[in-house]
C-alpha cells in the first residue's frame, strides 16, 4: 500500500448496471460449475511462465521503501519509489547503474528519452572509458544524498560511462508537485520544476536532447508543455498565477534555483490527468483525464506546410456512460501503451516447422536493409494504442491523414482515429499491452466475491472499509472473440491483500529484431557496459528463483562463488550475487509486473518448458515432437533443473549463453536455427525415453496400429526394436509393427532372429506379405536358412500346390513361395537351386540372367524341356503356331547350342530328354538341330569366345562363324538319322541342304522318308548320290516333268549315256523335244537330236526351236571367229614390238677404263673375277677401235668378242670351232659376194650362239 495514498484508496461502494456477461466474453458461472471445471483448467498448459526478480533488487526495498512507478526500455529499467528515490538498472543483469534521490514524496511517473533507448554500440572509446570507470570505484552512481536515500553518505561514485545506450534523459514526477529531469551520464545536467500541485504524469519528448520539452499533468487538470530550462536549477512553473512559485529542493538549497523555461497549458478543465504517453513515432500524444481519452498531434515530424497542426487535438473518446464511472474515473489510474507491432510474439504459442525451416508471423520477420522500401515509397501504417482504464480496454488505431469519409466530405484532418475493439472486464485493469497481434495481456486486480464493478447498480454513500484484495492475475484475451484463451495465471506477490489497483504496474519490453549485422557486432558489444553484458559471459549471476510465482512462494538460490570484482564491474549498493534466472535469457517479449514489494518477469515458455509440461501430463506424442523440432529443449531443461543449486559458471559454458541481444531478441529473429546444433548430448537418450513411453501408452490403450507407426518414428537402437517387436509378436500384432521394422543396419544391430520371426510368421499366414518383406529387407539382415526350411516345409505340406486356388487365382501361393525360395537361395549363396526355382516358375529373364552371371547352364541339364519352355505357357504349347514357339524358345535353344559347342551340355542329353518328353519329331528338337546346323549361338557366348578370334567390338569374325557352323554341322551329323525326320517334318528346304551337306545319314532311311513324303527333288538327289542316274532322270521326267531340270541334271552329271537316255525318254514327248531344242544348246549334237525326232510327230514350236539351236551355233561360230581375229591381231602387235626392239641399236663404249669392276665367274675355272667396263668378260681385254674380232653386244650392255662369247657360253670345243670356222668363211665370202644367202646363214649361226642371251645375266638369274 502506497503512503500518501488519498487518491489511491479503492472505494468499496462501486455500482454498475447489471450484466450477465463478463468483460472477457464468458458467461458467469455458478460455483458448482466453476468447481467442476477446475480440474480441466488445471490441465491447460500456461501461455506464460513467470519468475520473481525481487531478490535481485533488494537495494530498491531498503529502509522499508517500496516501488511506486517504473519503466523499462532497451537495456534499462528505471524504478521510482515512495521515498522519492530513482534506481536505474541495466538489463538483463539488473546491475545498478545509478541511484539518486529526486523527490520528497512518492514518485508517480517515470519517462525516458529517447524511448526506447538505443542499445550499446561497439565504440572503442566508450569501451575504454567504461573499463577505466569500472576500475576506479566499486560504488554505484548517485546524484545526491538525503536521509531517505538508500545510499546514505557514501564516497562520491564514478560517473556513468558515456555510451550510446547510457546517453538518455530520465524524467520523474511526484505527488510533491515536482518534475525532475536528469541526464543519466552527466550529474550536472538535471532540472527540477515545481508545479504547485501533485503531478501524476510526465512524458519526455522523443527528441528531448534537442528540444528540451516535456509534457506533464496532474491533480490540477492541466496538460502542460514545458520547454527549456537551465541545467542544475530548480524552477517554478509559470503556467498560471495559482501555481506555487517558490524554489525548493536540493538545487534551490545550494543557490542554483531560478525561474527558467516556459510552460504552456495545452488543455485543462476536465479533471485530473493520470497518464500521458508520446507515441513511438513522436507524432501523436495521448493523455487521459476524468472525462476520457484525448489524442493530439505533436510538433515533431511536421512538414513545412503543417506547422499550424502542432499541438492540435485529433480526437476525444469518452469513458463508458455508467454511473460507477462518475465516481471512479478520477480514482482508477489509466494505462496507455503505444504498441511496437514488430516486437510482438507470434499468434501461435510455439513456432512450427514448415519444410524444415521455422515460420513466424509477418510482423516478426527480420528484413534486411536491402529489402526495406525506400523512404519515398514508405507505407503509411497506423500506430496502435492500447488503453486500459477501470474495467474497460480500448484498442485504437491512429491513422495519418483524413479518413475516407472525411475525404469524401472535403475535410482536411491531420489524422483520424479508429476504435478497433472495446472490451469490458470483470476486474480492474492495472496494466495492459498487446502480446500478439490478436492477444492482449492484462494485469487484473480482483476483490473477493462478485465483480467490483457490477456488484451494485448505484453507488452508496458514506465511508466503507476496503475489501481485502485477491492475488492479481495475468490474463490473455483474444481481441476478436473477447474471450480468455487460457486460464488466468495468479501472481504470488507480497502483501497483496492490502494493495490497490494503482499499486500494480505492467511494462513490456518488445522483442528486438536481431539482424545478421547486429549479430556480427556482438563480439564488440560484449566488451561494453560491464554489468550490461556480463550476462553474456556469466548468466548464472542474474536471477535466482526458478519457481513460478503461481506457487506459494519463491525459492531461494545459492549465491555464486564469484564476486563482482572478478569481472571489473561496478558493484551494486548491496550484495547482488544471485544466479541468473533462465527466464531472463529467453528470447522474445519480456513482460515486467511490479508491485510495491515485488517484481515479476513473464515470458513466453521455452521449448523446454513446453516439453516438461507435456512430459508431466503424459502427453508423450506432443513431447516427442517438441524434442524433434526443438533439440535445444533438452539443454534448456537441464539448465532449468539446475536452478536450485547453481554452480560457478565457467567461460566455456558461458559461451553457450546469450548476450543482451539474445535477451531482447524475438524467437523468430535468431539467425541460427535450433536444429543446426545439438545443445545437449542427451537429446537422443531423452527422445528414446519419451518415444518408448509414447509407444507404451499406445499399446496400453490397444492402439497397436499407431503404436507400430510410432515405433518407426521414435525407435533408433537395436535393443529397443528387439523389445518392441517381441511385444507385438506376443500380442500377435505383426501387421502393425512389420511395416516399420528397420531395413537398414542399426548400432547396435537388430538381431537377425527378429527378422526371421516375422518372416516365419508370414510364411504361414500371408505369402504375399512375405514376398514384399523379402523385397524390402536386404538379405544381410537375417539368416536365410531357417526361412528356407520353413518354406520348404510349407511346400511339402501338400496344401499349397501349383493347381491350388487362392482368391480365385490358380497357384498364387505356390508361385509366391517358389519365388521367395529362389530369392533366399540366392541370398544363401546357392544360385543353382535358385535357377531351378525360376525355371519352374518360367521366369525367363531372371533365369537367363542367372545363367549368364553364374554360368549355370549345366544346372538345368536335368530339365532341358523345362528350360526350353521358360517363355512358353501351357496354352501356347497346345495352340501356338510354329513361329510363336520358335520366337519364345530361341534364347534357351541358342544357349544350349553354345554349351554344346563348349561341351558342357552335350547334344545327346538334349536329344534324349526332348525325345523322352515329346517323341520324334517334335518342334523343340527341330529348333535345336536347326540352330546347331546353322551355327546359331547365344549372344553371350558370341561376344566372349574362347578362341580369341574377335574384333574390337566383341563380335564374331567370319572365321569364327565358319568354324562354329562347321562344328555345328558335325554335331548334327553325329545324330543325322534323328535330325532327318525333324527336317523333313518342319523344314523341307533345310532337308535338302542337310542331304547335300552331310554324309552321315543312312541313305536307305533318307530314301524311305523322301519316298513316304513324295519329296521327288530330294529323292532324285539321293538316287544320283547312289549312282542310279537313269532312275533319277526317269523321276525327273515322269514325276516332275521339268525338262529344264532334266537337262540341268544331265549337264551336272556330264555323262553321254545319260544324254542318250534323256533323248530316248523324250522322243515321245513333244514338250521335252521342244525344251531340248531350246535349252540343250551345244551340249549334244543338234543333228543327232533332229534325226531322232520321229517322223510325223507334231511338235509345237519346232521351227522356233530349230531356229534357236541354229542361232546358237551361229553365235558360237561368230564368237570363235572374233576370238581368232583378236588373237591374230595381238600376235602381230607383239611381233612388231619385238622386231622394233631387235632393230634398235645398242650403245657400248670402247677403250674406256672404269673404276668399278664387274664381278663375273670364269666359265672354265668356275672362279669369280672382276671385269671392268669396256673390256671383254671372256678375255678381259679392252675393246679397241681397230679390233679385228667381231663384237657381240647384248641389251644388258655386256659386250663380248665373238670367240670369247663362244668360249664363255660353254659349248663343247669341237662344235665351237666349227661355228667359228663357218663364220670366218661367211665373212670372207661376204666381202666379194653381194647375195643375201650368206647373210642369212651368218645370222643363223649367230642366233645359235646368242640364243640363250647374255651369259652373265643367265648366270645371275641362275
Amino acid at each position: 500500500m502506497a503512503p500518501d495514498g488519498g487518491d489511491t484508496e479503492q472505494e468499496d461502494d462501486l455500482d454498475d448496471e447489471p450484466s450477465s456477461r463478463t468483460g472477457n466474453g464468458k458467461m458467469q458461472a455458478s460455483q458448482e460449475d466453476q468447481s467442476s471445471e477446475g480440474e480441466e483448467e488445471e490441465d491447460e498448459e500456461p501461455r506464460l511462465k513467470y519468475a520473481s526478480l525481487t531478490k535481485h533488487m533488494k537495494s530498491v526495498y531498503r529502509n522499508g521503501d517500496a516501488t511506486s512507478a517504473y519503466i523499462v526500455g532497451g537495456d534499462k529499467m528505471v524504478i521510482g519509489t515512495h521515498n522519492g528515490n530513482i534506481h536505474v538498472l541495466s538489463l538483463p543483469s539488473l546491475k545498478f547503474i545509478k541511484v539518486y534521490h529526486a523527490h520528497s514524496a512518492s514518485v508517480s511517473a517515470v519517462s525516458i528519452s529517447p524511448y526506447p533507448p538505443p542499445l550499446p554500440t561497439p565504440k572503442g572509446n566508450a569501451a575504454s572509458r567504461l573499463v577505466s570507470a569500472q576500475q576506479s570505484s566499486p560504488a554505484p552512481s548517485t546524484s545526491g544524498t538525503s536521509t531517505g536515500s538508500p545510499a546514505g553518505r557514501s564516497p562520491k561514485p564514478p560517473p556513468v560511462p558515456i555510451t550510446a545506450s547510457n546517453q538518455i534523459y530520465i524524467a520523474t514526477s511526484s505527488i510533491d508537485g515536482n518534475v525532475c529531469v536528469a541526464s543519466l551520464t552527466d550529474p550536472k545536467d538535471v532540472m527540477l520544476r515545481n508545479f504547485g500541485r501533485p503531478v501524476h504524469a510526465v512524458n519526455l519528448s522523443p527528441d528531448y536532447k534537442n528540444d528540451h520539452s516535456y509534457l506533464s499533468g496532474g491533480q490540477a487538470g492541466n496538460l502542460i508543455l514545458t520547454v527549456g530550462g537551465r541545467s542544475g536549477t530548480t524552477s517554478t512553473s509559470n503556467a498560471g498565477a495559482g501555481a506555487a512559485a517558490t524554489a525548493s529542493g536540493w538545487l534551490g538549497a545550494i543557490g542554483l534555483g531560478s525561474n527558467t523555461g516556459k510552460d504552456t497549458i495545452l488543455h485543462s478543465g476536465e479533471g485530473a490527468i493520470r497518464t500521458i504517453q508520446w507515441s513511438l513515432s513522436g507524432k501523436y500524444i495521448v493523455w487521459v483525464n476524468e472525462k476520457g481519452i484525448k489524442l493530439m498531434r505533436s510538433n515533431l515530424h511536421l512538414g513545412t506546410d503543417e506547422s499550424e497542426n502542432a499541438w492540435k487535438r485529433i480526437n476525444h473518446i469518452d469513458h463508458p456512460n455508467r454511473e460507477v464511472w462518475e465516481d471512479m474515473a478520477g480514482v482508477w489510474k489509466p494505462q496507455a501503451k503505444w504498441v511496437d507491432e514488430a516486437g510482438l510474439e507470434s499468434n501461435d504459442l510455439y513456432t512450427t516447422q514448415i519444410n524444415g525451416r521455422e515460420e513466424k508471423p509477418e510482423a516478426q520477420r527480420t528484413v534486411s536493409s536491402a529489402a526495406l522500401p525506400k523512404p519515398a515509397a514508405k507505407r503509411r501504417r497506423p500506430e496502435k494504442l492500447i488503453v486500459g482504464w477501470g474495467d474497460t480496454i480500448w484498442v485504437i488505431d491512429v491513422n495519418p491523414g483524413p479518413s475516407a469519409a472525411d475525404k469524401a466530405a472535403g475535410k482536411r484532418k491531420i489524422a483520424h482515429v479508429n476504435i478497433m475493439t472495446i472490451l469490458r472486464m470483470d476486474c480492474i485493469v492495472s496494466g495492459v499491452s498487446l502480446y500478439t497481434p490478436s492477444l492482449l495481456v492484462v494485469l487484473a486486480y480482483i476483490t473477493p466475491g462478485e465483480s467490483m464493478v457490477s456488484s451494485q447498480t448505484t453507488p452508496t454513500r458514506g465511508r466503507h472499509r476496503r475489501q481485502n484484495a485477491l492475488q492479481p492475475e495475468i490474463r490473455l484475451i483474444d481481441v476478436e472473440t473477447e474471450e480468455e484463451v487460457s486460464v488466468a495465471d495468479t501472481l504470488n506477490v507480497s502483501r497483496y491483500e492490502s494493495l490497490s489497483a494503482t499499486d500494480y504496474h505492467l511494462e513490456v519490453l518488445p522483442a528486438m529484431q536481431v539482424t545478421q549485422k547486429a549479430a556480427s557486432q556482438r563480439g564488440a558489444l560484449e566488451i561494453i557496459g560491464g554489468g550490461i553484458w556480463d550476462v553474456g559471459m556469466y548468466p548464472a549471476r542474474l536471477f535466482s528463483s526458478a519457481a513460478s510465482v503461481q506457487s506459494n512462494g519463491s525459492h531461494s538460490a545459492e549465491s555464486s562463488s564469484r564476486t563482482a570484482s572478478d569481472f571489473n564491474i561496478a558493484p551494486p549498493l548491496a550484495s547482488n550475487d544471485q544466479a541468473v534466472h533462465p527466464s531472463a535469457l529467453t528470447h522474445g517479449m519480456k513482460i515486467f509486473i511490479q508491485s510495491p514489494y515485488d517484481c515479476v518477469l513473464a515470458t513466453k515458455p521455452t521449448p523446454a518448458d513446453h516439453f516438461n509440461w507435456l512430459d508431466s501430463h503424459a502427453m508423450y506424442e506432443e513431447a516427442w515432437e517438441v524434442l524433434n523440432q526443438h533439440p535445444e529443449a533438452v539443454g534448456d531443461s537441464s539448465d532449468t533443473s539446475s536452478e536450485s543449486t547453481p554452480s560457478t559458471p565457467t567461460r566455456s559454458s558461458a559461451k553457450g549463453q546469450g548476450t543482451l541481444m539474445d535477451f531482447l531478441a524475438d524467437d523468430g529473429s535468431q539467425t541460427t536455427g535450433s536444429g543446426q546444433r545439438n545443445l545437449n548430448p542427451q537429446l537422443d537418450k531423452e527422445k528414446r525415453r519419451i518415444g518408448e513411453l509414447w509407444v507404451q501408452e499406445l499399446t496400453t490403450h490397444n492402439n497397436w496400429s499407431k503404436a507400430g507407426a510410432t515405433c518407426g518414428k521414435v525407435l533408433s537402437t537395436g535393443d529397443s526394436w528387439e523389445h518392441w517387436v517381441w511385444v507385438f509378436a506376443q500380442a500377435n500384432k505383426f501387421e502393425d509393427i512389420t511395416p516399420y521394422i528397420p531395413s537398414t543396419h542399426l548400432q547396435p544391430p537388430l538381431p537377425s532372429i527378429v527378422y526371421e520371426l516375422v518372416l516365419g510368421h508370414y510364411v504361414n499366414e500371408d505369402r504375399t506379405r512375405l514376398r514384399e518383406l523379402l523385397e524390402r529387407w536386404p538379405a544381410e539382415l537375417f539368416d536365410a536358412s531357417p526361412v528356407i526350411e520353413a518354406i520348404q516345409g510349407r511346400l511339402k505340406g501338400g496344401d499349397i500346390r501349383e493347381d491350388s486356388v487362392e482368391d480365385g487365382e490358380v497357384g498364387r501361393d505356390w508361385r509366391v513361395l517358389m519365388g521367395c525360395l529362389a530369392k533366399l537361395y540366392l541370398a544363401d549363396g546357392r544360385p543353382a537351386q535358385a535357377l531351378r526355382c525360376y525355371v519352374r516358375l518360367q521366369e525367363a529373364d531372371t533365369a537367363m540372367r542367372l545363367i549368364s552371371e553364374y554360368h549355370l547352364v549345366d544346372a538345368v541339364s536335368d530339365d532341358i524341356p523345362g528350360f526350353i519352355l521358360l517363355r512358353i505357357s501351357k496354352e501356347q504349347q497346345r495352340s501356338a503356331p510354329m513361329s510363336e514357339l520358335e520366337q519364345a524358345s530361341r534364347e534357351p535353344i541358342r544357349l544350349l547350342v553354345a554349351e554344346a559347342h563348349h561341351g558342357i551340355v552335350r547334344p545327346e542329353t538334349v536329344i534324349q530328354q526332348l525325345d523322352d518328353r515329346y517323341g520324334v519329331p517334335n518342334p523343340y528338337l527341330y529348333f535345336y538341330f536347326r540352330a546347331l546346323w546353322q551355327g546359331e549361338t547365344a549372344t553371350e557366348t558370341v561376344e566372349q569366345p574362347t578362341n580369341g578370334h574377335t574384333g574390337r567390338d566383341g563380335k564374331r569374325s567370319l572365321m569364327d562363324e565358319r568354324l562354329i557352323a562347321t562344328e555345328g554341322k558335325a554335331l548334327v551329323s553325329d545324330h543325322a538319322d534323328t535330325a532327318l525326320p525333324h527336317f523333313a517334318e518342319y523344314d523341307r528346304p533345310l532337308l535338302m541342304n542337310f542331304l547335300k551337306g552331310s554324309q552321315s545319314y543312312t541313305l536307305d532311311q533318307a530314301t524311305k522318308i523322301c519316298k513316304q513324303r513324295h519329296y521327288t527333288p530330294e529323292l532324285v538327289y539321293l538316287l544320283s548320290k547312289e549312282g542310279r542316274m537313269t532312275e533319277a532322270l526317269r523321276l525327273i521326267i515322269d514325276e516332275i516333268g521339268d525338262v529344264s531340270q532334266a537337262i540341268a541334271f544331265a549337264k551336272e552329271q556330264n555323262d553321254q549315256s545319260l544324254w542318250d537316255d534323256l533323248l530316248n525318254y523324250s522322243m515321245n514327248k513333244p514338250l521335252f523335244i521342244r525344251g531340248l531344242l531350246e535349252e540343250v544348246g551345244t551340249s549334244i549334237d543338234p543333228v543327232k537330236l533332229v534325226r531322232k525326232i520321229p517322223e510325223g510327230l507334231k511338235i509345237e514350236g519346232l521351227k522356233s526351236g530349230l531356229m534357236r539351236i541354229i542361232r546358237e551355233y551361229e553365235i558360237q561360230y561368230s564368237i570363235s571367229e572374233g576370238v581368232a581375229r583378236v588373237l591374230r591381231g595381238e600376235v602381230a602387235a607383239a611381233m612388231a614390238e619385238k622386231g622394233k626392239g631387235l632393230n634398235k641399236g645398242i650403245k657400248f663404249e670402247i677403250g674406256e677404263v672404269h673404276k668399278d669392276p664387274i664381278a663375273v665367274q670364269n666359265f672354265k675355272t668356275g672362279r669369280p673375277r672382276q671385269v671392268k667396263k669396256g673390256h671383254c668378260p671372256g678375255c678381259e681385254m679392252a675393246f679397241l677401235p681397230e679390233d679385228p674380232k667381231l663384237l657381240i653386244s647384248f641389251p644388258c650392255q655386256h659386250v663380248f668378242h665373238l670367240p670369247c662369247l663362244v668360249d664363255f657360253s660353254g659349248p663343247d670345243g669341237k662344235k665351237s670351232e666349227d661355228i667359228l670356222g663357218s663364220l670366218t668363211n661367211l665373212d670372207w665370202q661376204s666381202e666379194y659376194d653381194r647375195s643375201i644367202g650368206p647373210k642369212i646363214d651368218h645370222a643363223a649361226l649367230l642366233r645359235n650362239i646368242v640364243n640363250q642371251g647374255c651369259p652373265l645375266e643367265s648366270n645371275d638369274d641362275g
